[in-house]
């Protein structure tokens, strides 16, 4: 179950599109043309989003956000991977 700040980063998403691709890409050119659906089979999660977007030197491509947000109370160690 997705958590409310992984819900909001999502909706954070939609609401500035463009400005997220760029800053995710890191070029200025780049436009989102269209958030796709959840509906791809490999898209598992209700917090993945899935851009359309373009550049004039890369022409179309998608851009695959998962969100995840990891806390730590205190007190308490992070166990080691």
């Amino acid at each position: 179950m997705a958590k409310a700040a992984d819900s909001g980063s999502k909706r954070l998403i939609s609401l500035a599109p463009n400005e997220w691709v760029q800053w995710v890409t890191q070029r200025p050119e780049v436009i989102a043309k269209e958030i796709l659906g959840s509906e791809f089979q490999w898209i598992s999660r209700e917090t993945d989003v899935l851009v359309k977007a373009y550049s004039p030197t890369l022409g179309d491509f998608l851009v695959l956000n998962e969100l995840q947000l990891r806390y730590r109370k205190f007190g308490l160690k992070t166990p080691s991977l």
